[in-house]
């Protein structure tokens, strides 16, 4: 039997900062193409469980440990990454201390959930309201059906 062509695997995770006020997230500035805002992650690798994706493209990306808190959703839309049929699955994390931009991201800042910079990289901008809608009701994405 042939092997299936599938889409590939990503990992992201939203990191709230827990030492500061409000709990404001951490995004990249990406260094490559699609260029602008992210939410730090990046491909599973071969032999590694997804959430240790995560927690790996957090600590690679923006000098971070952090803790996983929820799965918010898996965003499979394959539009959603024009570089090709990409799924992604994002975890809300926590952790502490400062981020420092590395890997692959040009540029890391600190933003608080209503103060959000564009352009935001691929569906990031969805991802980030089903964010706000599970920080104002606990509630994790729903199913596309």
């Amino acid at each position: 039997m042939p092997k299936p062509i599938t889409p590939l695997l990503a990992a992201d995770a939203i990191i709230e900062l827990t030492d500061l006020p409000g709990r404001p997230i951490v995004l990249i500035e990406r260094a490559n193409p699609p260029f602008g805002w992210a939410i730090p992650g990046g491909f599973v690798d071969v032999g590694e469980i997804i959430e240790q994706a995560a927690v790996r493209e957090a600590r690679e990306e923006v000098s971070l440990e952090v803790q996983l808190i929820a799965l918010l959703g898996i965003y499979s839309d394959p539009a959603r990454d024009t570089r090709g049929h990409t799924v992604t699955a994002v975890y809300i994390t926590e952790a502490a201390g400062s981020p420092i931009a590395a890997d692959d991201a040009k540029n890391c800042q600190v933003f608080n959930i209503d103060e959000l910079p564009e352009p935001l990289a691929f569906d990031h901008a969805q991802v980030l309201n089903d964010y706000i809608k599970f920080r104002q009701t606990g509630q994790v994405t729903a199913l596309n059906k």
